[in-house]
């Protein structure tokens, strides 16, 4: 073996030393690189399964504005039949739901002191009736006396007078006196005073009776309205329905006491409906009288028209009342539970989108829009416009033909960016 074949230990270790150091160089060098890397690299996006959301398209054209609301089917026309008088339930004839005539009785009602009442009043009545028949006989009595005495002093003037001239002829011829003749004359005047005072009474007394007459009849009036007056409370106790219709409510019990004023029974016309929708608030202020809507009873859709918008707003909603102008579907009855949608106005030429899960009319919010061929979606700032119940106007933020996912992603706040599987 040659010195050039024998291996130095020294030289070999150092050797190995270095590659130690080139090799952990090169794995430090390899770390830091995927490090710097992977710090440059954009966190994976979360996936979102596509059958779990809503997806819509942004489209242009025209938009018609509605809003809706929950409600009941209420009678246009209602008659609450009031009690008259304080009262006692006796009994109760008719049943809500049943069909009633205007002559129906619903009710019977008993008031005792009432019948006395009644009872007393035409009493009352026949005194009063009494009193003026023998008022016209005494005083027609009274006309006929001074009539008499009228009669009696114009026959005496008119003898006196003759008298008077007969006297006053011969007195000419000295056939009797003057003083005669002066008697006779005065005798006339006299009896001719006496007529005309018994005439003046004569009118007095017309004038009088007539008075006295009216006065009586005014008592025989009143009378006469007291009695007509109990004796059509005394009907009443028979409570009818007044009007035909369906008996829809009896708000009381037999035996229980009711005062002047109570509601014992309500009327109603069941082919006369309109419904009561409760709008919220917020889409209320839109609403105009005669705006056309339409009206789900479950068993049909009725056109209607607004008809009254009640100005007080309770519980966060207003109550907006609509006429139907079409027929009514089979099954249509006060108090049924409908859905009612308004027709506020048509837009044309908009762009709109379904309505999303969140977000007001005339706000911005932010909506997940599909890109890269509906792969992944980034949140974009969209700015809403006027809204109806289904789609609302997109102002800002999206084209025609981009789809955006209006479900509720609130799940997703933290990221602004997904991807759909």
């Amino acid at each position: 073996m040659s010195a050039m074949d024998i291996a130095r230990p020294a030289s070999v270790a150092r050797k190995k030393k270095m590659r130690r150091i080139f090799y952990s160089a090169g794995v430090l060098v390899a770390v830091a690189l995927i490090t710097l890397g992977l710090s440059r690299l954009k966190p994976a996006a979360p996936s979102v399964d596509r059958a779990t959301v809503w997806i819509d398209t942004v489209k242009r054209g025209s938009m018609l504005r509605e809003v809706r609301g929950l409600g009941t089917l209420v009678p246009e026309d209602i008659r609450w039949i009031p009690a008259t008088t304080d009262a006692q339930v006796e009994q109760i004839l008719i049943y809500p739901g049943t069909p009633v005539k205007a002559t129906s009785v619903i009710l019977l009602l008993s008031n005792p002191q009432l019948q006395q009442q009644a009872e007393d009043a035409k009493l009352q009545l026949r005194a009063a009736e009494a009193d003026l028949a023998s008022l016209k006989v005494k005083l027609a009595n009274d006309t006929l006396a001074q009539r008499s005495t009228v009669a009696q002093v114009q026959s005496d003037y008119t003898q006196a007078a003759m008298q008077a001239k007969v006297n006053e002829e011969l007195s000419k011829e000295q056939l009797i006196s003057d003083l005669i003749t002066k008697q006779s004359e005065v005798k006339a005047e006299q009896l001719r005073t006496q007529l005309q005072l018994a005439r003046q009474q004569l009118d007095g007394e017309t004038g009088s009776t007539a008075a006295q007459l009216a006065a009586q009849q005014a008592k025989v009036d009143q009378s006469q309205a007291l009695y007509h007056l109990l004796e059509s409370q005394m009907d009443q106790l028979k409570v009818r329905a007044g009007v035909a219709g369906v008996l829809q409510a009896v708000p009381v019990d037999v035996g229980q006491r009711v005062t002047a004023g109570t509601n014992l029974a309500r009327v109603v016309d069941p082919t006369k409906l309109k419904a009561q929708l409760q709008i919220a608030e917020t889409q209320a202020k839109d609403i105009q009288l005669g705006q056309q809507a339409s009206i789900d009873t479950r068993n049909g859709i009725v056109k209607g028209q607004v008809s009254r918008i009640d100005p007080a707003v309770q519980n966060g909603t207003v109550t907006v009342d609509v006429r139907m102008t079409g027929p009514l579907p089979q099954g249509a009855r006060p108090d049924l539970s409908v859905d009612g949608t308004i027709e506020l106005e048509r837009l044309t030429n908009v762009l709109y989108v379904g309505r999303p899960a969140f977000g007001q009319e005339n706000s911005t919010v932010g909506l997940f829009k599909l890109t890269d061929g509906g792969d992944e979606a980034v949140r974009t700032q969209v700015k809403l416009g006027k809204s109806s119940v289904n789609t609302v106007e997109i102002l800002g933020g999206l084209k025609e033909g981009d789809q955006v996912i209006l479900s509720d992603m609130s799940a997703w706040d933290a990221v602004d960016r997904i991807r759909l599987k």
